[in-house]
């Protein structure tokens, strides 16, 4: 159910020999048990795609975690002088629920010791268990005021249907947040009309939900939704920002769960990112739906470790 930090994948160039700051995440990286976390930011694990195979997708995304940190070893730490890697949450056994409440006590004990938690998945099935970590974090804080859940993704994930899968976890934020009394604002952009029924549209508007359309994604619409993001969270006191990689167009994120045909192109979806974590209410983060075995010259991969990168370095 959890496996800890693994430093043969922390594997990468060596240029001591050069002049100047050639610090490599890499040479950097620890394991959560063996430093101190305030401050600090720390990778989390879910090698689970369970949920993904419920909502018959094409499984894989359980090897996102690894892969990601493969290819996040060799990049330039650029002055960030400290990072933690907390292991994998695994599902072996189908076991999906076990698997998210084991998730979410990860990241309660993380957010708890003052990390800057950013997990990996895994279908998007994290997303609950991100949640609820953040969420029992939050009870023990006494912490009042608005959660806000921005999501990048081509699916709405508001399916209402039982048992959860990775179609379901924002359905379940929304019930969650209800039974708890916390204020919940829900923004979902890139949502394709060609991915998502009529129903999911209806339950986005009964939440009173933020939406945009991938056709309202892209280069020349991006001061338009930088004003959105900045309206829909003036009120938020707190963010759980989460990523699904099958927002970006397929040519970009070949290997995810559910390619998109149109999508939005990554240097949207990375300026969106970075607006959001400059308003500094970002408390923890995910990246969901990476799928290695259907990836191509690890491009789906690559731009996961990127998004990751300016995750970790968030204020």
């Amino acid at each position: 159910m959890r496996t800890m930090f693994d430093a043969s994948v922390w594997q990468g160039r060596d240029d001591t020999g050069e002049r100047g700051d050639v610090t490599r995440l890499f040479q950097i990286v620890q394991s959560a048990d063996a430093t101190t976390l305030s401050g600090v930011p720390a990778l989390l694990g879910f090698a689970c795609d369970a949920g993904v195979v419920r909502n018959h997708g094409r499984a894989g995304a359980a090897q996102g975690p690894r892969e990601i940190r493969r290819a996040l070893a060799n990049v330039p730490a650029h002055g960030l002088s400290a990072l933690a890697d907390a292991g994998d949450v695994t599902c072996d056994d189908g076991d999906l629920e076990r698997a998210q409440t084991a998730l979410a006590e990860c990241v309660c004990e993380l957010l708890d010791a003052g990390a800057r938690p950013v997990l990996l998945g895994g279908g998007h099935e994290v997303a609950f268990g991100t949640h609820q970590g953040l969420r029992q974090h939050w009870q023990k804080q006494g912490w009042g005021g608005r959660l806000a859940v921005v999501n990048f993704d081509a699916h709405f994930d508001l399916r209402t249907s039982r048992p959860g899968n990775s179609g379901t976890p924002f359905d379940q934020i929304a019930e969650d947040c209800a039974a708890h009394g916390i204020d919940l604002t829900y923004c979902c952009l890139g949502v394709s009309r060609l991915s998502n029924t009529p129903a999911l549209f209806d339950r986005a508007d009964a939440l009173h939900a933020h939406y945009v359309e991938d056709t309202d994604m892209q280069e020349r619409h991006l001061d338009a939704r930088m004003a959105d993001l900045d309206a829909w969270l003036a009120d938020a006191d707190h963010v759980y920002l989460t990523i699904d990689m099958d927002v970006l167009a397929a040519a970009v994120a070949p290997g995810v769960s559910a390619p998109a045909a149109y999508g939005i192109t990554l240097p949207v979806l990375e300026a969106l990112v970075q607006h959001v974590c400059a308003t500094g209410k970002v408390r923890v983060a995910d990246i969901a739906e990476t799928n290695p075995e259907y990836d191509q010259d690890r491009r789906t991969v690559r731009v996961a470790a990127r998004l990751a990168y300016h995750l970790l370095r968030r204020s």
